[in-house]
């Protein structure tokens, strides 16, 4: 009996194949996509050619021929569109930088105030953060600004502890100097920063080999802050001088000289975002807490540990890794708030971008830029909060 040979297979139409139809959908949208972008480009293009505005960077490198009332580096009107942007994009990070730590600060404070035992602290942390969170940034801005064009005048000062001057014309305090002498401490600093980098790796390393947990970085912190704590004496016994010094305000017959004086828009603006942001952000510390299992209190609490000592041991730590995602989405929200300065006349990047595109007429050229600086900057946080919270996940075996 012959053999019968194997069926043939048949090709499928490519008209029929779900594959290449998805392929072909694919390819059709794209091209749709980039043609209605290249009409919506074209249209930019040409309209702004009829009003003699063709986009161009070459602004950048006129003179501003505008002041800016509160910059971190050396800024006049003489200088270029690029240094007054650089102005602004500073001083949203400074706003940022510092807003993110205190606003963590008091959230977290405020997220374990909400589950306190002790019933009038809980209840005022529910007041606050039913207030707060209910009424929009803008006008809580409106409304520090106001409070700090009430203080009183630079010549009746409101004094604090003999560091903090609150006036009409900002908030000025007690600021750190350097010396003549700082150059002798400077080796001892890095001298501390190595060493205390050195003992982290060299003890994580020893807990990886011996398979079990273990805390590194507080002992890290201690070795490389006493090593820079003995530098700070040794260059004080060796030059006669302190390197750095606590530099007092001192009232003159118009203002104070010495210090550090914060205008009124940067410390509404920051009291503004602080007190917004750390409402949301103590929420999500009480989530967070909330959800590790109560199984682990009751381990901790077996053990002999203390309602605090269970906090900060057990529970909190697990905590955090629920609470890393939506704490970087405050963070970027604070960040991007910021830019409600405008409102308040603070110098922020896009108080400095609007000024610019008023006076050169160059929407599209600082627009872009407005538009990357904050890309940029939520980028960045959001790489250092998504590697911080890789590293504290829990990983299977």
């Amino acid at each position: 009996m012959a053999a019968s040979s194997p069926p043939q297979r048949t090709s499928i139409p490519f008209y029929r194949d779900t594959r290449m139809i998805a392929i072909i959908f694919q390819v059709v949208f794209l091209i749709g996509v980039v043609g209605f972008l290249w009409f919506l480009y074209n249209n930019m293009i040409d309209g702004l050619r009829r009003s003699n505005l063709l986009p161009s960077f070459r602004f950048l490198d006129q003179p501003a021929g505008f002041p800016i009332s509160e910059s971190p580096i050396d800024f006049d009107p003489s200088m270029t569109y690029l240094r007054a942007i650089q102005v602004g994009i500073l001083n949203t990070l400074r706003v940022a930088a510092i807003g993110i730590v205190v606003a963590t600060t008091i959230g977290v404070i405020l997220g374990v105030s909400r589950l306190s035992n002790n019933w009038l602290l809980r209840n005022v942390a529910t007041v606050y953060v039913e207030i707060v969170r209910n009424i929009p940034l803008l006008l809580q801005l409106f409304f520090w600004l106001a409070i700090t064009q009430v203080f009183p005048v630079v010549q009746q000062a409101f004094n604090a502890f003999g560091v903090f001057f609150f006036h009409n014309r900002g908030v000025t305090m007690a600021w750190p100097q350097a010396t003549d002498n700082f150059g002798v401490w400077v080796p001892w600093l890095w001298i501390g920063l190595l060493a205390g980098a050195v003992f982290y790796g060299l003890r994580r390393y020893q807990f990886a080999r011996r398979d079990r947990p273990g805390v590194a970085a507080p002992w890290a912190f201690l070795i490389a802050g006493l090593l820079v704590l003995i530098g700070f004496f040794v260059a004080r016994v060796t030059t006669g001088g302190w390197p750095i010094y606590l530099e007092i305000p001192e009232l003159n017959r118009f203002n104070f000289q010495g210090g550090v004086t914060l205008t009124t828009n940067f410390a509404a603006l920051l009291m503004g975002l602080v007190i917004y942001t750390a409402v949301f952000i103590g929420e999500i510390v009480r989530s967070g807490i909330q959800a590790v299992s109560k199984g682990q209190r009751e381990a901790a609490r077996a053990l002999g540990l203390t309602p605090t000592q269970t906090l900060r041991l057990v529970v909190f730590p697990q905590a955090l890794r629920i609470m890393i995602p939506p704490l970087t989405s405050q963070y970027l929200n604070l960040t991007k708030n910021s830019s409600l300065a405008v409102a308040i006349g603070f110098p922020d990047l896009f108080s400095v971008a609007g000024t610019t595109l008023n006076q050169t007429g160059q929407a599209v050229p600082v627009i872009i830029i407005v538009m990357v600086s904050y890309l940029s900057i939520s980028l960045l946080t959001s790489l250092l909060m998504n590697w911080y919270n890789k590293r504290i996940q829990l990983v299977e075996r």
